[in-house]
């Protein structure tokens, strides 16, 4: 069992957060609207704890949990209360248009996020290509969702990804973090097949193995 820390109030945040508790480990949560926090931890419940905004966090797994328009000011604000964190990145720095990006064309939002952080926290991508009440069913179909990792480090990747695995859900890594401009743009996918072709957001993107 981890302690889970949230830094976030929404839909996602919730999703992850009561995947967690049912697998046993320990969240926090915290956001700069203290009121949001504490109602999401009611929400969560089974023991959820509440934060305060900017404080380091109780766990060494930190799921940054809000839009990316607000991920850079609040890794800045938290500066070195994330040092030596695993900072998992769930953000899509999606412009207003739905198929651009608000990032330097030379860059991408997690690695953006790296720059800003601690020199000695972890910035990992995952969970960012799932819908948030998806996420929150654990399966489609009948089938474990994917959540596909990207980052640098191994030893903070195999960490990531037995928390993922613990949540029911299975974990595929893509590569370095370079490759989280990849998953940066399957939300891009995601939004056009929403607007094109499956006209809804109760599917999944995943991957398909023989048996």
């Amino acid at each position: 069992m981890s302690t889970i820390s949230i830094i976030g109030s929404g839909g996602m945040a919730a999703a992850i957060g009561k995947l967690a508790t049912g697998a046993g480990h320990r969240v926090e949560v915290s956001s700069r609207e203290a009121t949001s926090a504490q109602t999401l931890a009611e929400q969560i419940g089974t023991g959820t704890t509440v934060g305060k905004f900017g404080v380091t966090p109780l766990g060494d797994i930190v799921v940054l949990a809000v839009p990316y328009a607000a991920v850079l000011e609040v890794v800045r604000q938290y500066g070195n209360a994330l040092a030596g964190k695993i900072l998992v990145d769930i953000t899509n720095p999606v412009a207003a248009d739905m198929m651009s990006f608000v990032t330097p064309k030379d860059s991408f939002g997690a690695q953006e996020i790296a720059r800003v952080a601690p020199g000695d926290a972890t910035v990992l991508k995952a969970f960012n290509t799932q819908f948030s009440h998806v996420l929150a069913g654990g399966s489609l179909a009948g089938q474990p969702l994917d959540v596909f990792l990207a980052g640098n480090d191994a030893g903070a990747k195999t960490i990531i990804a037995g928390f993922v695995e613990s949540l029911g859900l299975r974990a595929m890594d893509i590569g370095d973090l370079s490759m989280a401009r990849t998953l940066e743009h399957m939300c891009l996918l995601s939004l056009g097949l929403m607007a094109h072709s499956i006209k809804h957001t109760n599917f999944a993107i995943g991957v398909s193995l023989p048996v």
